[in-house]
């Protein structure tokens, strides 16, 4: 049995940063990923984050990841354990890990204090014919294959979905030298900031917003995409349809929450179409409705890379603070997140996450 003060499940930006914030207080922390390598999404990002200082700005994601993880290891009370999965939280405080080295696996029991749950996200899919066929991909997929492995998906693109990540992944791949056929959404506007949209635009890769995915076709893998219009109730319309020659389709059509911990453990949970999917409500620190579980990034919501980081903060600072450990002036430290977090939140695009967020609240 490992018995340490702080868990955090999840080795990405928030789950880092987390890791610090409780660091720093001289807790002993434990931090877990199923990943070899820490930085969960930062990895895969090559583009400048925008923002504030405090959140990296004009920094690009893996170098943010690298920055983070170098900090966590200058800790002498922080313990990192990659390739290691979170099996099961009880009742008790014991969580099961199964970790890997090499071609060996061992079964380790923790119990811990206080649980930090950032587990980040899933992709979500779309039913359409065909779609099993090689060469479809989640963007997550195709954004490791070329920034992680530098590995080109394939020759010729058609990306579903008009998002940030979408579009910055559409961008990416014409950057490797990947042709992009197009980009289609359903939703009759680009979900994602102008800045992303523009530059695809200006490299001639047409947007087709009200457009959706009917079949793939193809033998051993996929060689065309049909597409066609949606009517006003999603639809498609017959004698819109559209073929496209390709042998890469990246579905990039959203997040929920992961969130299997959360039910497990028995936090109260809400269905909120605004953060994403199922998430627990929480208080206003991150604290679960179960106490001593604080949750943080994307299981709490789908937002971006700079919100999970000024989040995973908070739940360290929060956590370690109601274990025991202080923090010099943990008052305005944390004041000054919940401005940040709230500054991060305060643009028009991001009306949806302020309802959502007061909704998952109590």
């Amino acid at each position: 049995m490992i018995q340490t003060d702080i868990l955090v499940i999840g080795g990405g930006p928030s789950g880092l940063s987390a890791a610090i914030a409780a660091g720093k207080s001289g807790a002993q922390v434990l931090m877990v990923d199923r990943s070899p390598q820490f930085g969960g999404q930062l990895m895969k990002q090559t583009h400048m984050f925008f923002g504030s200082e405090n959140q990296y700005a004009s920094t690009r994601g893996f170098e943010i990841g690298h920055k983070l993880i170098k900090e966590v290891k200058s800790y002498k009370n922080i313990k990192i354990l990659p390739s290691t999965t979170a099996l099961g939280i009880y009742e008790g405080g014991v969580i099961t890990l199964e970790q890997k080295i090499g071609a060996e696996e061992f079964y380790l029991k923790v119990y811990a204090k206080s649980l930090i749950i950032a587990t980040g996200a899933l992709e979500k899919s779309l039913p359409f014919a065909n779609n099993d066929l090689p060469g479809i991909y989640g963007a997550g997929a195709v954004q490791t294959f070329m920034n992680e492995y530098l590995v080109k998906p394939g020759k010729r693109v058609l990306m579903v979905g008009a998002g940030n990540i979408g579009l910055i992944i559409s961008y990416q791949l014409l950057q490797a030298g990947v042709e992009v056929a197009g980009i289609i959404d359903a939703s009759p506007e680009i979900g994602g900031y102008l800045v992303h949209a523009s530059k695809v635009r200006r490299s001639g890769v047409p947007i087709l917003t009200g457009y959706t995915i009917l079949r793939a076709d193809g033998t051993d893998h996929i060689e065309k995409a049909t597409i066609a219009k949606v009517d006003q109730h999603w639809k498609p319309i017959s004698g819109t349809e559209i073929e496209f020659d390709v042998d890469v389709l990246c579905i990039s059509v959203g997040l929920t929450p992961s969130s299997a911990f959360f039910w497990q453990i028995g936090c109260e949970m809400l269905y909120v179409k605004e953060l994403g999917g199922y998430v627990p409500r929480r208080n206003e620190y991150l604290q679960t409705t179960v106490k001593n579980i604080y949750v943080a990034g994307d299981s709490a919501g789908i937002e971006e890379a700079s919100s999970a980081m000024v989040e995973g903060s908070m739940a360290g600072l929060a956590a370690s603070q109601a274990l025991g450990f202080k923090h010099t002036s943990y008052e305005n430290k944390m004041q000054g997140l919940l401005q940040e977090i709230q500054d991060l939140r305060g643009g028009e695009k991001s009306t949806h996450i302020r309802e959502g967020y007061k909704k998952a609240s109590f």
